[in-house]
């Protein structure tokens, strides 16, 4: 069976994961961190065992060995000073860091991620199409634009919708460093797609004439697959190293960068490319 034979069976399997990850989003939504809501991150870490914490309105989140991650509503230094002293009667430690983050500029920071990620979006379907002005036949080039418009939005849903599962039942919290994450997604799986676009843009010159633009898709794709899963391949070797031996505060950034590399690349090959010939169709 062709690469391209494989369109319905992408198609629903894309289809249902996409579908869970907007019924996630739209049910339980993304737990937002202090990044978004406004509020206090403290980071300590003990000298020698770690302490049961339990104080009105924080957190705790336990990290490595001997440290914690705590998150509170805003605080004044005097309430700070306060919760230093109720944790050092757990033993000797020290604090790694303290933000505070009001609620105003919280809901300013959410309001422009948002408006990036959809400006991203809009701007690479735009490129793409300008990109591929001088192809016109059998396929318009605006409809590059589109194809590659629907393809990250899969890319980007699958893992907002992953992660508003783990905000619902792990308690993980999403902060600008997960928009950082989002937007290198979006550039990662539009430069696969362009790579394997422009390798049909070629073969249109030199074969689209003797051959329908289905095979023509299917040579293109056969070109560029290996290449596509080696680049992606080693992006996820480092997010894997990164993940399991870097730091608590870039676990869920590496995490993100994952599950995005994996699906834009599957996007790149089973569904851009994929929607090219359902459109010629």
């Amino acid at each position: 069976m062709t690469i391209v034979g494989f369109r319905k069976i992408s198609y629903t399997f894309s289809g249902v994961l996409v579908a869970a990850s907007f019924l996630a989003l739209g049910v339980w939504g993304l737990r937002l961190g202090i990044d978004f809501t406004g509020g206090s991150l403290m980071e300590v870490e003990y000298k020698n065992s770690r302490p049961s914490v339990n104080l009105p309105d924080v957190l705790a989140q336990p990290i490595g060995e001997r440290g914690l991650i705590l998150r509170l509503p805003t605080i004044d230094e005097a309430r700070h000073q306060e919760i230093l002293a109720e944790l050092k009667k757990g033993g000797e430690f020290e604090e790694k860091q303290f933000t505070s983050i009001g609620p105003t500029i919280g809901q300013e920071l959410k309001k422009n991620s948002l408006y990036a990620i959809i400006l991203v979006m809009i701007m690479i379907a735009i490129y793409i199409a300008w990109a591929f002005r001088e192809v016109s036949r059998p396929v318009s080039s605006w409809k590059y634009g589109v194809a590659a418009l629907v393809a990250l939005v899969h890319d980007v849903s699958i893992p907002a919708g992953f992660f508003a599962f783990l905000g619902r039942f792990y308690g993980v919290t999403v902060d600008t460093l997960f928009v950082t994450a989002l937007l290198t997604i979006l550039g990662f799986s539009v430069h696969d797609t362009i790579v394997v676009f422009d390798r049909i843009r070629e073969n249109l010159k030199k074969i689209g004439a003797r051959e329908p633009f289905e095979n023509v898709v299917e040579t293109s794709l056969r070109q560029t697959i290996g290449r596509s899963i080696n680049t992606s391949l080693t992006v996820m070797l480092v997010m894997l190293a990164l993940y399991f031996f870097g730091g608590a505060s870039t676990q869920m950034f590496s995490l993100a960068i994952l599950i995005g590399v994996f699906f834009g690349t599957y996007s790149s090959i089973f569904i851009a490319s994929f929607l090219l010939v359902s459109w010629n169709k």
